[in-house]
């Protein structure tokens, strides 16, 4: 068996070697170490959820997944430090469809609940948490447990420019293959082994891991411009320039509006008044960090 196994390897080196033949390996998940020791190590965790919707207001969580890790100032992944996983029973019956997506029936969630304590622990000394759709995930680790609105984040799906470095979207599957590996799962923890692969992937085009360049973006400021009472019939120019509806039901203004980076905020204005608006505007503005984008709170 070991001789095969060894085989295979090797044929495998032959072909990733050639530019006519792609090598998928089959995700194996790291195992966990002792804590790396040393000033310039620092902690961070992945985390995903399982939901029954997409409305995080209403919609209850299913599953919680969380790789938590050691990584090096330059995004150097150092070491898995632990891992958790555990089901929710929500108040009502799974949908279908959340069934058919994830695998998760009634049955394998029935009578457990996540621990608030337990998450409480293991994400406290963590200095940054990162989900693939901060967006999504961060609203609901939000909503279930506060001590992630204390937390610095950051969006492995938005805060890196994939198509940038070769890849052809943003799809955890996608992104997954373009690093070299492949898995079937579509559990939270098993997102979050898959994700850490990502992250560890150094991109030809940066000379850096994929983390690296996540961290950087994730410490700059970024500001949130709002196109309030922009005109209707000009709507497909702001989708076209990135901006994103808000309804105003979550207490937001009922307006599109955009994240830039800080240093473009001047051209974001400047489009406005230029393309928008014909004219003078002094749009409402929020700055953004870490400790607060993605969030509900936002």
């Amino acid at each position: 068996m070991l001789e095969a196994e060894l085989d295979l390897a090797a044929m495998a080196e032959r072909l990733a070697k050639s530019a006519d033949y792609r090598v998928l390996r089959r995700l194996v998940q790291r195992e966990t170490s002792a804590p790396i020791t040393g000033g310039s190590t620092k902690t961070g965790i992945l985390l995903d959820v399982e939901t029954t919707g997409l409305d995080q207001r209403k919609d209850e969580i299913i599953e919680l997944g969380m790789v938590k890790f050691d990584y090096l100032p330059e995004g150097r992944i150092a070491g898995v430090r632990d891992v958790f996983s555990s089901f929710n029973e929500p108040s009502e019956p799974i949908p279908p469809d959340v069934i058919a997506l994830t695998g998760i029936t009634n049955e394998m969630v029935a009578g457990h609940r996540i621990d608030e304590a337990a998450v409480s622990s293991f994400a406290d000394d963590a200095v940054i948490v990162i989900a693939h759709n901060a967006g999504f995930d961060r609203k609901f680790a939000e909503r279930y447990w506060p001590m992630f609105q204390r937390k610095a984040w950051g969006c492995s799906a938005t805060e890196i420019d994939w198509r940038k470095h070769g890849f052809e979207g943003s799809r955890l599957g996608y992104l997954l293959n373009g690093a070299g590996f492949f898995h079937q799962a579509h559990r939270a923890v098993d997102d979050c082994h898959a994700l850490l692969e990502i992250l560890a992937f150094e991109l030809p085009t940066a000379g850096a891991p994929a983390l690296g360049i996540l961290l950087e973006q994730a410490r700059k400021k970024t500001m949130r411009v709002w196109a309030e009472q922009s005109p209707f019939e000009l709507k497909d120019a702001l989708k076209r320039r990135g901006y994103r509806w808000s309804d105003g039901s979550d207490g937001r203004p009922r307006s599109w509006y955009v994240d830039v980076d800080e240093s473009k905020l001047d051209d974001e204005i400047a489009f406005l008044k230029a393309e928008i608006y014909l004219g003078e505007v002094e749009p409402r503005l929020q700055a953004l960090t870490a400790f607060d984008r993605f969030s509900v709170r936002a």
